[in-house]
């Protein structure tokens, strides 16, 4: 069978789908027909031979063909994307060498139809794909240009990669070898007084040639992947690395060659070899690269240490038996034991027992939490204390840390703006210094002191290979891998590249109050009684009221019902009115619980003040019946004990901290002076807190917002910045680009203060990379000739060139080494 998409139109209603069909199947070699009518498509089934004309012509004479050509294609494309939704893949790349790689293999990503985004990590050598598109043809077009790829698979804990680069390293340090094993001698010979002329009818020229052929040996082996990068970037109109370095070795060892063959044909002072420049070369560069991937290994530290948190076996309660299986056998809801000193090996809900669990690795709190019956435990925690019997609520992939792991590696493997400078640069980089090659060769052979032809020679390869730009790819990604492997060493889950730059730069901070600010678990702090009224009668009844509410000040009343062991009457018809209060029937009467600016607004006379509560932080909230006031209860949430040392740092780092809340202006004021805020934003609705944060935007700020709450969630995404408390909601959490998994508002500090450090990193980078270039370049070209009587090696510039993709890998790390000011205990 073929399958066969038309477009259609006016085709509107399951009659119109059936005419069709009808039609369709009366043909002879239709075998099934699907209709849809959203995409306005037709899916056909048909023998191999049947003309896809006659099938147009069949859903025209019945009243519904396609508009023009041009639609049917966009039609298919509509059906191709339905069919494959849009995902993230990650690839593994082969044979990418510098920044000009990078650039080629996301184009071709990009190009590939269906891909919505494509970026290249060019430190751990993956490509991240937004795309509707197979696997597959990322691959081949990863291919097409002349790389390698294969689909990285989510279950891979970087054992696999770490073996490749493992095996990598040693075969760069065995061409390095056989690269610095024949160049040493070559140079000690030459330095020691050897004579490194050659001159016609001398018996010297066949040891010579044995050595250009030893030579050649090195260039096949020790240099391989460079001359078949070289082809590669040739053969698809691209020119990188791998073009430079076979260049100015190819051209330095042809050139001896010719003098080794044919002396005749050059002047006697241009018979210099230089087949210890090719050896040498090819052996540094090789050692550049070897200490390189070493240094890069260092890199995913924090991802290791993150994978090496999980527990490889689960002691598992199967048919009243407990018996020990890998962690990968566990199913949810499943019953586990976990013993003091053991993990947590899977997500679950702790069903009997009490201990304390230390979450520090996952939150960065260092302080062990409590848990009992209904709590929450996660995988890779250690339990301290006492033992636990939990119930499995996520495994595998879906587990907490798991989803740590692999956010963590998609925000290091993400480009934060300051690195698409790179980008733009590579584009013109390489075909730029094969100009400047040309150029200096030229100039030399022009204009040059004798010997013409080796000061052409030795400024056309020491360009080529000092220029290579292997720093320039490395300065951005490497940065970022370490500052986003530290900053989850602290329980900051940084999610996107432009966040860590633009946390570098923030000026200002609002601060949502509730569960932010304070522990978010208010409690009852007083109850004020209108004249006729008691206070159990009125708790009982605001308990009632909230029954059916989760907001935590309703929580907070019923707690306190509870704790006064207050029987609950039923509430029917109940209300929850967004940053107002909530209403409902008790016993057929209407009553409210709110705020008062809503009950004025419906009519109740507020005749109890409220200056007492509030004057103490504590938020009132007015009870009324149908037409009066019974009383106002006072509900208080306690500051977090770090809160106003966290708001100190903060504001001791230059921004304006802003708290922000529903509640009435006196009560705003008491929390905000209680943690030190330099403004309030009070009574403000959930649906205005966007519009806030924009107001700020508007005046030129740039923003951060950190809230736990679904009302946060636009205002998180409208900033600049949007910090997610971990405690909170899942929408708060995907609304926001930075996620802090504990909930300290330290945590905040912290991030800006890895972001500032990261940045700062990627700018030190980035200019020795530039510098290096801008000064490399034109001294190997001869600018101080003049003033040296001599040109730079092109031994130096491979050793140079080496050396600055290390050296740009060693600053990188030295963010590991990277502490934020230290919490106080």
């Amino acid at each position: 069978m073929t399958q066969h998409t038309l477009s259609i139109s006016g085709a509107t209603c399951q009659s119109c789908a059936r005419k069709i069909t009808d039609a369709l199947n009366a043909l002879s070699g239709v075998n099934g027909v699907q209709v849809d009518l959203d995409n306005q498509l037709v899916l056909v089934s048909a023998e191999p031979d049947t003309p896809i004309d006659q099938l147009r012509d069949t859903i025209v004479e019945a009243g519904y063909g396609p508009k023009d050509p041009h639609s049917e294609m966009l039609a298919q494309a509509a059906s191709s994307a339905a069919a494959h939704p849009v995902t993230d893949i990650t690839l593994n790349i082969t044979g990418a060498t510098c920044a000009g790689c990078v650039r080629t293999i996301e184009e071709a990503l990009r190009n590939t139809p269906g891909t919505e985004q494509a970026e290249m990590n060019f430190a751990d050598r993956t490509a991240r794909v937004r795309t509707s598109s197979a696997a597959s043809d990322l691959i081949q077009a990863v291919q097409d240009a002349g790389y390698g790829a294969s689909e990285a698979r989510p279950e891979d804990d970087g054992s696999e990669r770490e073996a490749r680069e493992q095996a990598h390293y040693k075969q760069l340090l065995t061409h390095m070898w056989l690269g610095l094993g024949l160049g040493v001698p070559l140079m000690a010979w030459g330095l020691l007084g050897g004579d490194m002329m050659v001159r016609p009818g001398e018996t010297s020229q066949w040891v010579w040639l044995g050595i250009g052929l030893a030579t050649l040996a090195v260039l096949a082996t020790a240099g391989r992947h460079f001359f078949i990068g070289a082809w590669k970037a040739f053969n698809n109109h691209n020119a990188n690395m791998d073009t430079l370095i076979a260049l100015g070795t190819g051209a330095a060892w042809l050139y001896s060659m010719v003098v080794v063959l044919m002396p005749s044909v050059l002047p006697e002072a241009a018979r210099h070899v230089y087949f210890e420049a090719s050896a040498m070369i090819i052996g540094l560069i090789n050692l550049g690269q070897a200490l390189e991937v070493r240094a890069r290994g260092k890199t995913s530290a924090a991802v290791k240490r993150l994978l090496d948190l999980g527990a490889r076996t689960a002691r598992v309660i199967r048919d009243d038996k407990e018996m020990d299986v890998p962690v990968e056998q566990v199913r949810t809801g499943e019953r586990l034991r976990v013993r003091p000193g053991e993990k947590i090996a899977v997500d679950g809900e702790v069903q009997e027992g009490q201990s304390r669990i230390d979450e520090s690795m996952l939150t960065g709190e260092p302080m062990p939490v409590e848990k009992s019956v209904g709590d929450r435990v996660s995988a890779g925690t250690l339990n301290e204390g006492g033992t636990l019997i939990y119930t499995a609520t996520a495994v595998g992939r879906d587990t907490a840390l798991a989803q740590i792991v692999a956010m963590v590696k998609k925000a290091q493997g993400s480009k934060p703006p300051i690195g698409r400078l790179a980008d733009q640069v590579s584009a013109v980089f390489v075909p730029t210094i094969m100009i400047i090659a040309v150029a200096a060769a030229l100039a030399w052979f022009n204009f040059g002191p004798e010997p013409r032809l080796t000061h052409m020679l030795i400024s056309a390869t020491t360009v080529l290979i000092i220029a290579c730009p292997c720093a320039l790819g490395l300065a951005t990604p490497m940065s970022v891998m370490v500052g986003v492997g530290k900053a989850a060493e602290h329980g900051i889950l940084i999610r996107q590249g432009d966040a860590l730059q633009t946390s570098s730069k923030l000026d200002t901070i609002v601060l949502d109050k509730t569960g932010t600010i304070t522990e978010g678990k208010p409690a009852v702090t007083a109850i004020l009684c209108a004249e006729g009224e008691e206070e159990n009668g009125l708790l009982q009844l605001a308990a009632s009221l909230e029954s059916g509410s989760e907001h935590p000040l309703a929580m907070a009343i019923l707690r306190e019902a509870e704790q006064r062991a207050l029987p609950l009457s039923d509430a029917s018809q109940f209300q929850a009115l967004n940053g107002k209060g909530v209403t409902a029937f008790i016993n057929g009467q209407r009553y409210r619980l709110g705020n008062r600016r809503w009950l004025e607004s419906e009519g109740v006379t507020v005749s109890l003040s409220s200056d007492s509560l509030t004057q103490k932080g504590a938020t009132p909230l007015f009870l009324a019946d149908e037409n009066k006031l019974l009383g106002i209860i006072g509900v208080a949430d306690r500051i977090k004990h770090d809160s106003r040392e966290a708001i100190a740092r903060l504001r001791d780092a230059g921004l304006t901290v802003i708290m922000i809340t529903g509640d009435i202006q006196a009560s705003a004021n008491a929390i905000a002076a209680e943690a030190g805020v330099d403004q309030v934003m009070a009574e403000v609705l959930p649906e205005d807190k966007a519009e806030k944060v924009n107001a700020l935007q508007q005046e030129g700020r740039t923003v951060a917002m950190v809230g736990d709450g679904i009302n946060d969630a636009p205002a998180l995404a409208q900033a600049d910045v949007g910090f997610a408390i971990g405690t909170g909601t899942d929408v708060a959490i995907e609304s926001a680009s930075i996620t802090l998994m504990g909930g300290s508002l330290h945590g905040v500090a912290d991030a800006m203060a890895i972001s500032s450090a990261t940045v700062r990193n990627i700018k030190q980078n980035l200019f020795g990379a530039f510098i290096y270039n801008s000064l490399g370049v034109p001294v190997a070209a001869g600018v101080l000739y003049p003033l040296t009587g001599s040109l730079l090696s092109p031994v130096i510039a491979g050793a140079a060139m080496s050396l600055s993709s290390v050296t740009v890998v060693t600053n990188a790390n030295r963010l590991r080494l990277f502490k934020p000011a230290r919490r106080k205990a």
